[in-house]
């Protein structure tokens, strides 16, 4: 795809991803309304973040990096071949996730003492999150398939439908949470319930897509298919890979487990809100950026490959940069308006809120990641990622027991940023030595003129904080924040303008040319 192209599908995919993450924060507001930070928050959050851990590596580690890049060759070869890519590896996943899935329901107290530790001194906490554990482990098989049908629509170039699929999942919570609870005993049962539910409809709505662009998966059991056994060899390495940052959140979860009832659940509502830009921009531009990389790797155009990623880490830095700025300074009003109602008090929102700063200065760091890491995977390389992941794993968990007995559970935050700071870095260093100069030095003007324009939108919202306090009823509260926000990214995007940014005016063009089309 052309530059123009890859800001189009980007378009596309940070508007639906857009929708799901806002609908994202109303799931969590929902949880956060009715369980707060208390027992039953911390074992629920536990629960889901282990299927989400192997969601993270089957469906983004086998798929989204290890089958794109093996099925777009195959597409380019033979589209009937291609074909028999998606029967193979929809029915080998089918056959793998299920038996995982149960392995998972089996070892259910195993994985919890790996997870949160400290839940065992507590035996109702540990109990509870067994218990959830073991109803929420087939999301892992629904969510998993997804993640395969979305492998293939972002090959075929359609970003759309996969985009929105996670709206759906988020529903589900939050019909669980308003609805379902009621109905269970205990009620944190209707939370597990409603993502089982939001797991359904979000592999559901790739079906007729599949079915509309011809690859329908059917049953055809071929293990030993050359292409099936690339993906396999690729899928576990860049499956480590790929959740890296995943990793480092459950390394932190487990040590937040010893520290004061709540520190889980803190650490989960700042993430959340974390995710918010690193899902909208991040993955959407890695999403869209990952078939042209494999495209260009595969035609061996190594120039086109490296003015992809070049233009790709521009994108992701032009916006992450003023998003952790952003979050940074509007961290207490964003924590207090979007969580502190019914069980979530004003202790909970202080102690989110500066977990939130902690995880908000590696915002670019984690998202630049995204991008590195899926050149290596575009070129079939999947182990420079594990070896770096290794190191990031094991400096984030140094850093975490330095840091977590002075500063509790923000000293567990600051240290994923830490440690995403040197992941980025090392993905950088070795991708130079893979493929020689990456022209990385055509990218510090754009960095520069970010920062700059951040630091002058972070000054100004800064003032404004302070002279027009958040204050009034809730939805008083809301529209005032908006405006902030809305006032904020004007100034960013001014100055970006006079700093004459290629991205901004290239998006502008784009956007003119599409009113002019209405």
């Amino acid at each position: 795809m052309s530059k123009r192209k890859i800001i189009q599908s980007t378009a596309v995919v940070s508007f639906f991803t857009l929708i799901s993450r806002m609908t994202g924060l109303l799931r969590d507001v929902a949880i956060a309304h009715a369980f707060g930070t208390r027992l039953v928050a911390d074992a629920f959050f536990v629960a889901f973040r282990i299927p989400n851990l192997f969601r993270r590596l089957f469906a983004e580690g086998a798929l989204t990096v290890s089958f794109v890049p093996n099925f777009t060759e195959s597409l380019k070869k033979d589209r009937e071949e291609a074909r028999h890519v998606v029967d193979a590896s929809f029915t080998l996943m089918t056959v793998l996730l299920v038996a995982v899935s149960l392995l998972g329901i089996l070892l259910a107290p195993w994985f919890v003492r790996l997870t949160a530790w400290g839940f065992s001194k507590v035996p109702e906490k540990f109990e509870l999150t067994v218990f959830l554990t073991r109803v929420l482990f087939p999301y892992l098989l629904l969510v998993s398939l997804a993640g395969l049908a979305m492998g293939v629509l972002n090959s075929l170039k359609h970003f759309g439908a996969p985009a929105a699929s996670s709206i759906f999942m988020n529903l589900g919570i939050i019909a669980g949470a308003l609805f379902f609870v009621q109905w269970c005993e205990p009620p944190v049962l209707g939370l597990a319930i409603g993502a089982l539910l939001g797991g359904v409809l979000q592999l559901g709505i790739h079906f007729p897509y599949l079915w509309k662009f011809g690859f329908w998966p059917k049953i055809r059991w071929d293990p030993s298919h050359p292409m099936i056994k690339k993906i396999i060899t690729m899928m576990l390495p860049s499956a480590y890979g790929a959740a890296v940052y995943q990793f480092n959140v459950i390394v932190i979860t487990f040590l937040a487990s010893f520290l004061p009832s709540g520190s889980v659940s803190y650490l989960w509502y700042a993430d959340r809100v974390m995710e918010f830009p690193l899902g909208i921009f991040a993955i959407s531009v890695a999403t869209t950026i990952l078939p042209t990389l494999a495209d260009h790797a595969a035609d061996k155009n190594e120039e086109s490959f490296k003015e992809t990623f070049r233009f790709g880490l521009r994108l992701i830095l032009l916006i992450t940069l003023p998003a952790a700025a952003g979050l940074i300074v509007l961290a207490e009003p964003i924590t207090r308006i979007l969580f502190q109602h019914g069980a979530f008090n004003v202790a909970s929102t202080q102690a989110t809120s500066s977990a939130l700063i902690a995880f908000a200065i590696g915002l670019p760091f984690i998202a630049g990641v995204r991008v590195t890491a899926n050149a290596f995977y575009s070129l079939h390389d999947s182990k420079t990622p594990v070896k770096v992941a290794n190191l990031s794993v094991v400096l984030n968990l140094i850093l975490c027991l330095l840091l977590m007995v002075p500063f509790k559970h923000i000293g567990l935050a600051l240290a994923i940023s830490l440690s995403s700071v040197f992941n980025f870095l090392m993905h950088g260093i070795d991708l130079r030595k893979k493929i020689g100069r990456l022209g990385l030095k055509q990218i510090f003007p754009t960095v520069g003129k970010a920062v700059l324009a951040s630091l002058i939108m972070a000054a100004v919202m800064v003032i404004l904080v302070h002279r027009v306090p958040l204050e009034g009823n809730f939805v008083k509260q809301v529209f005032a924040l908006l405006f902030f926000i809305a006032v904020g990214a004007g100034l960013y995007f001014s100055s970006c303008w006079a700093l004459r940014m290629e991205e901004i005016q290239a998006l502008w063009v784009i956007l003119q040319k599409r009113s002019l089309k209405k």
